[in-house]
């Protein structure tokens, strides 16, 4: 079946319902629900259902749109607050880390090619092409990964770990680009100093314009007074397209430009701002969705079988050797860091949609293995998914780095505006909170502080003085005197609580 006008929306439609339906069922074993939208695609393409779709400058196109909301929603809800403490760590993974991960893999490609009679003649250069396409971890991959296991991560891991695969896409990128650019340069003309100058124009340009964009879009979001409040997450969903093809246009990274907005925008004050973020959340869903299914369509599974050996021995070696070995010279120089938070960084250095759409750009440029490469990276990706996405959490466990997340969403569906300075919270009703006594009265608050509603299994009511608290209700409480309440709740020996400032 080809694809056409005529039947795209129905096509599309029946790949988006069952890749949802995939997905819930899957997460149920544990399964990463991005390699089951991949495998969907898989399945529906030229090797299974028959839907043809063999355009790469297309897959390519999809994967662009679908990247800059991707990562501009990951920016969006990464509290800068969270990262603060560890910049400097992922700064350096998402630099240098993936400049250590391409060499060490690209010559370890060239090293083990020359065992196979089909690709003894990859050149060094080709070889470090493909390293430099998978060199960095996914950001979408990442950002489902932990936020759908909700897992929780002692010395400040998971934010870490968020902002290098957040930020270090705008690197791999700019080593496909210039690694594009010298194989197909001839010999006789080759200077080295001019892709380093397009490497410092291009991460500078991306910085500078994501930050002044950024801002220029938060003042927009506060000045203009729409009387449509649905218009807003549209506003800015044109402002994500504009940061990234403005900022393309003046030789910047795009990816690091909508990146470092998102930053920007989720850390100030925007009007409506919960509904936006909302917004962004889903799009970016469906944007993940649309992302690995496109990219499943494109790929011809029997084409993985040649390759398969290959892709194993670089697998291995990335998992076991230059990951690891990347991590553990980045981080050096943080001596505070355990040993085993290391090696957790080391293991979760997830591949996926992202190395896909760049070793599309080898297939337009022509570049002689473009195909091997495709193939091999495509395999990668899902012995990644398989292997590394599938025991997130159980390595966590195993490693001692495991945590209960912290809770972000109350169970009464209710936030407070921007504009009201009060803290919402909630906790859950225990034997220590009742040792006073079991009605409301009897609870050790502190002043401006009150219970306005509490949910007893499915079943929500809003309380008296006189009103009888059982064992495991939820409270939501709201207060004018947040530091006060925490003290409290950390006197009563509570620790499993919600509390959502407004400063």
């Amino acid at each position: 079946m080809i694809i056409d006008t005529g039947n795209i929306l129905l096509i599309g439609s029946i790949l988006l319902f069952f890749s949802i339906i995939a997905g819930k069922a899957g997460f149920r074993f544990g399964v990463p629900i991005l390699l089951l939208f991949l495998g969907v695609g898989m399945v529906c393409g030229s090797d299974g259902a028959g839907i043809q779709f063999n355009n790469p400058a297309s897959a390519q196109f999809i994967g662009m749109i679908a990247l800059s909301v991707i990562l501009f929603s990951g920016g969006m809800d990464t509290k800068f607050s969270e990262i603060k403490p560890v910049l400097g760590q992922g700064v350096l993974l998402a630099t240098l880390g993936v400049v250590l991960t391409t060499a060490f893999t690209g010559l370890f490609i060239y090293w083990v090619c020359g065992f196979f009679t089909d690709y003894a003649a990859i050149s060094i250069p080709e070889s470090l092409l493909m390293a430099a396409v998978m060199s960095s971890t996914d950001s979408a991959s990442v950002f489902s990964i932990l936020r759908s296991k909700k897992q929780g991560l002692k010395e400040k891991l998971r934010p870490m770990l968020e902002l290098e695969s957040g930020s270090n896409d705008p690197m791999a990128y700019m080593l496909t680009l210039l690694l594009i650019q010298i194989i197909q340069m001839p010999s006789g003309d080759l200077s080295w100093w001019q892709p380093f100058l397009m490497f410092i124009v291009q991460m500078s340009v991306g910085a500078v314009a994501g930050f002044l964009l950024g801002r220029l879009a938060v003042w927009m979001m506060n000045r203009l007074n729409m009387d449509n409040h649905s218009l807003y997450p549209i506003l800015l969903l044109a402002f994500v397209f504009f940061i990234f093809s403005a900022t393309e246009l003046v030789k910047g990274n795009g990816y690091l430009a909508v990146y470092i907005a998102g930053l920007v925008v989720g850390n100030r004050k925007i009007q409506h701002k919960k509904s936006v973020i909302t917004f962004f959340d889903g799009l970016s869903w469906l944007f993940q969705i649309v992302m690995f299914l496109t990219l499943g369509l494109l790929v011809n599974p029997h084409e993985l079988v040649p390759v398969a050996v290959l892709g194993l021995f670089v697998s291995v070696f990335m998992v076991f050797f230059a990951r690891p070995a990347s991590v553990f010279v980045c981080l050096a120089p943080f001596r505070k860091m355990s040993r085993k938070a290391k090696l957790y960084v080391s293991w979760v250095g997830l591949r996926g949609a992202v190395p896909i759409i760049f070793a599309t750009y080898p297939l337009i440029a022509q570049i002689h293995y473009a195909n091997l490469i495709f193939n091999v990276v495509f395999f990668i990706t899902i012995v990644s998914l398989l292997t590394q996405g599938t025991t997130v959490s159980k390595m966590a466990h195993l490693l001692d780095m495991a945590e209960k997340e912290p809770m972000k969403n109350n169970n009464f569906g209710m936030e407070l505006p921007e504009e009201i300075k009060s803290a919402i919270s909630e906790i859950e009703v225990s034997e220590k909170l009742l040792a006073k006594g079991n009605h409301l009265m009897d609870l050790t608050l502190p002043d401006n502080t009150l219970v306005v509603m509490v949910k007893r299994d499915k079943h929500f009511f809003i309380p008296r003085g006189r009103t009888l608290l059982d064992i495991g209700d939820k409270l939501l409480v709201i207060t004018d005197n947040d530091e006060e309440l925490e003290n409290t709740y950390k006197e009563l020996g509570i620790r499993d609580y919600l509390l959502q400032k407004n400063k």
